[in-house]
């Protein structure tokens, strides 16, 4: 579970095929877009991987960065993992840019993740995704997008919806719905759980694919919004 990026296992050329066959919208986002990319982040366990989430919410990337890499070099061989962690003084982990919420919550996922209420990695894989989420949600800091952003982006699950997710409702709205690049989003372009989960049906099994898809309508939004305006001749 470790080293590069890897391919997910499913068929994506199959699920892309799939989804255009059952939704025309889908169809002419995946023709933009092109192929399926995703790949799979390199994992050492349930608990590194938790971590590193914990660490990076509500925070910008490059300020998270840096705070992960000052805790990981607290660990032996820079893997985190909850032996280690216990070990470690709470002033080191302040000292290395964490919150006293951050901290509590990795505490409290080193003890779980010892005691087995977090399962670890292979024991994940064999469980559903349902399974999963209930599992990981009894952390401190861990709730339901985080478990569906760890199924899809380092278990490679194909079926994972994350309704809450604003890129996800963002990305509907301009392909689905009534938004166009370049327009400023206001809370009604933007649609409710049951919409998605209405249009959704159609996209089964493969709705991490289709997420995926959603993702990357905002990016060409955002391209184009940046593109610079051809000049009259």
């Amino acid at each position: 579970m470790t080293g590069m990026p890897r391919k997910v296992r499913y068929d994506a050329v199959r699920a892309c095929e799939e989804l255009s066959g059952a939704d025309a919208r889908m169809k002419k986002l995946i023709e933009r877009v092109g192929p399926f990319a995703l790949r799979l982040k390199p994992t050492h366990s349930t608990f590194e991987a938790l971590l590193e989430s914990i660490l990076y919410q509500q925070l910008h990337a490059r300020a998270a960065r840096a705070i992960h890499a000052r805790v990981l070099e607290l660990f032996p061989e820079h893997i985190a993992n909850a032996e280690d962690l216990q070990s470690l003084p709470d002033e080191a982990l302040r000292a290395a840019g964490l919150s006293a919420g951050k901290l509590a919550a990795l505490r409290d996922l080193a003890d779980k993740s010892l005691s087995g209420a977090v399962p670890t990695l292979p024991a994940l894989h064999r469980m559903s995704d349902e399974e999963v989420c209930a599992r990981l949600v009894l952390v401190r800091g861990i709730g339901i997008w985080t478990a569906q952003m760890l199924l899809i982006f380092r278990m490679g699950r194909p079926n994972v919806l994350p309704i809450s997710d604003y890129g996800v409702r963002k990305g509907f709205a301009l392909t689905i719905g009534k938004l166009r690049p370049g327009t400023a989003v206001v809370l009604a372009d933007l649609p409710s759980a049951a919409v998605i989960e209405r249009r959704a049906r159609k996209w089964q099994p493969w709705c991490s694919v289709a997420s995926w898809y959603l993702w990357r309508a905002c990016d060409l939004a955002a391209e184009a919004k940046s593109a610079p305006v051809p000049r009259r001749p």
